[in-house]
């Protein structure tokens, strides 16, 4: 038996090690052909792989079902090995990770083996949530294939609510950092990851009184560096095209105003309001509902108090703990999401039990 084992970086040497000494008489290599990250096992060991994986460093354990050159017709030659784990009912499909110089790309295996496969067993393709994935690794002129479970690559699956909708509805009004000019551009640049993070519906940037133009610069620049960070991170990670979060700079009472007429949902964060467990049940219902959720969060200070009038949440995220000015938008975003998931998985129950 074969296996690919893939680690941290820098963590394959420490790897290696270990499986030598559970797995006595067994060929190890650590960084086969010089690539980082990797460890190949050959052992007659039938307990390898479960004891492989008791150990830390181990991220993945990759059963080689085939093993042939890095070739592309030798690669596809192996579909008659593959095919004969993937029913006809099942779905499936090819992910390929290529390390060193071909004359081949990852996209033209994923599509002369999937079409040989699909040639073979008549099973339909599926790249969102396959039952089967037939993973090539290929690592200089060496191909390593495999048919693995489907549920280890579904991060987007069926049952699992999407955020994004939720927060594509929120705007965020964050009082600016102000002080020391270096200061603001740190805060700001960690506030404007954050925002682009979640991919909200928008960013106001809203100062409360007259502010020092030049430290209000110095904030916005650094919303605008962290933004554009996280966006090209957005763009490698997401099988989907992100939009970048629209950011403008707007008066706080004038925010209140204008959202207030148009009746948008406006919540404050504060420690002066109640717990989010006293009002989730009305909140996340309120969330579900509204065309637009507001959400205000201060800066070294907390939202003026004459506002909460006009809030209809005052929310207490945490008692007796107050939050650092980098960590308002994730605090607030990720606990109305926990309890708009609650709200929404209810709903779906109550629906299916009265269907």
């Amino acid at each position: 038996m074969k296996f690919l084992i893939k680690t941290q970086r820098g963590m394959e040497a420490v790897a290696g090690n270990y499986i030598k000494e559970l797995l006595p008489g067994s060929k190890v290599w650590i960084s086969p052909m010089g690539y980082s990250g990797l460890v190949l096992v050959e052992t007659e060991d039938e307990e390898a792989y479960k004891k492989i994986l008791e150990i830390p460093e181990v991220e993945r354990v990759i059963p080689v079902l085939v093993e042939t050159k890095a070739d592309l017709e030798e690669i596809v030659n192996a579909a008659e090995l593959i095919a004969e784990l993937i029913d006809e009912n099942e779905t499936f499909s090819v992910k390929t990770k290529r390390r060193g110089k071909h004359d081949f790309s990852s996209i033209d295996v994923n599509r002369a083996l999937g079409a040989k496969i699909r040639e073979l067993t008549m099973a339909d393709v599926n790249l969102s949530w396959p039952d089967k994935v037939v993973q090539v690794e290929i690592l200089g002129d060496r191909a390593f294939i495999s048919v693995l479970p489907g549920e280890e690559y579904r991060k987007y699956t069926p049952d699992k609510f999407n955020a994004r909708k939720l927060f594509s509805r929120v705007v965020l009004v964050q009082m600016p950092y102000w002080g020391d000019y270096k200061a603001c551009r740190n805060f700001g640049e960690k506030i404007g990851r954050a925002a682009q993070a979640f991919e909200v519906k928008e960013l106001i940037i809203a100062p409360k009184e007259k502010m020092n133009a030049y430290e209000l610069m110095e904030f916005i620049k650094g919303v605008r560096i962290g933004q554009e960070s996280r966006y090209q991170i957005q763009k490698e990670a997401y099988p989907w095209e992100v939009p970048k979060v629209p950011v403008s700079v707007w008066d706080l009472y004038q925010v209140v105003r204008d959202k207030r007429r148009n009746k948008r949902l406006l919540i404050i964060t504060d420690p002066k309001g109640p717990t989010l467990a006293e009002v989730k049940d009305k909140l996340a219902r309120d969330m579900h509902y509204a065309k637009e959720i507001v959400v205000f969060i201060g800066s070294r200070e907390g939202i003026p108090r004459g506002l909460f009038r006009f809030a209809d949440y005052v929310v207490d995220l945490a008692p007796y703990m107050t939050f650092a000015t980098e960590h308002g938008i994730p605090a607030a975003l990720v606990s109305l999401w926990e309890i708009y998931e609650e709200f929404i998985r209810g709903e779906g129950e109550n629906d299916s039990s009265g269907s």
